[in-house]
């Protein structure tokens, strides 16, 4: 068994990182209107969360502490577009609060920030600063390469749901040896996912599931398991018409130690 065990007592689950808002209007520059513009965030929204099956054989879970980002959590309103970012920005997170070898940044960063990363390196050009354009598991490891040094390595899975089944080990290794949270998305199923974990049984395996695709109010982790947005997933009932891209973070330093 690996149930998570609650660590920290309710009124330390949340960080304050949403203090920036991204101004819609042409041209206009990241604005930042104060340290609770838009509340505190959830940290370690899977914590608690039952495994999804009673006869696990093998559970592998993202090591450390990280953010839980989604639509419209710094006060803009991305739905539609910014599910990439939000994973992303997961990911930025866990960095900030596990690997203080790697910040020299204060905080993640917006998304306004992230198109400049990918402008700077020459990924897109200058017009997609304050568009809204999606983006995507090889766009994210661009970003975490050009702000962090971090190196990516990119899984692709051909024949969607049918085939994840088969990176289960792949995923086991990442979270045993990496630890950090993996960006999932794909072509038909195009919706950002992040994936926390992943637990194999005789009868094949689940992901941890974390959705960016919230909007509202920052959720309790309560509310945000009971609501789904943070939940296991059968590897195999994820859309078979679809391919997808996984995005591991390489984070571990030179010689395995994290």
């Amino acid at each position: 068994m690996c149930d998570a065990v609650e660590q920290k007592d309710a009124d330390s689950e949340k960080i304050d990182w949403g203090e920036r808002v991204e101004q819609t209007h042409e041209g206009a520059e990241t604005a930042t209107i104060g340290s609770r513009a838009a509340g505190g965030l959830l940290r370690d929204a899977h914590v608690g969360l039952s495994n999804p099956e009673p006869d696990i054989t093998a559970c592998s879970l993202v090591a450390g502490e990280y953010v839980y980002f989604h639509y419209g959590c710094d006060g803009q309103d991305d739905r539609g577009w910014g599910c990439g970012y939000r994973t992303l920005q997961t990911i930025c997170s866990w960095l900030h609060l596990n690997r203080p070898h790697l910040k020299a940044r204060e905080s993640p960063p917006g998304l306004r920030e992230i198109q400049q990363a990918l402008v700077t390196v020459g990924d897109k050009p200058p017009s997609f600063l304050g568009s809204r354009e999606w983006i995507g598991t090889f766009e994210a490891a661009l970003v975490l390469d050009q702000l962090y040094d971090v190196p990516c390595k990119i899984v692709h899975v051909r024949r969607g749901g049918a085939e994840l089944e088969d990176v289960a080990d792949e995923l086991h290794r990442h979270f045993q040896t990496q630890g950090s949270p993996v960006m999932m998305g794909g072509d038909r199923d195009n919706s950002s996912k992040g994936v926390l974990g992943v637990c194999t049984s005789a009868r094949g395996s689940h992901l941890l599931v974390m959705d960016p695709h919230y909007h509202g109010p920052p959720l309790d982790r309560g509310s945000a398991q009971g609501l789904r947005w943070v939940s296991w997933k059968r590897a195999g009932s994820l859309d078979h018409c679809s391919f997808y891209n996984l995005c591991l973070p390489q984070t571990a330093r030179e010689g395995g130690n994290k």
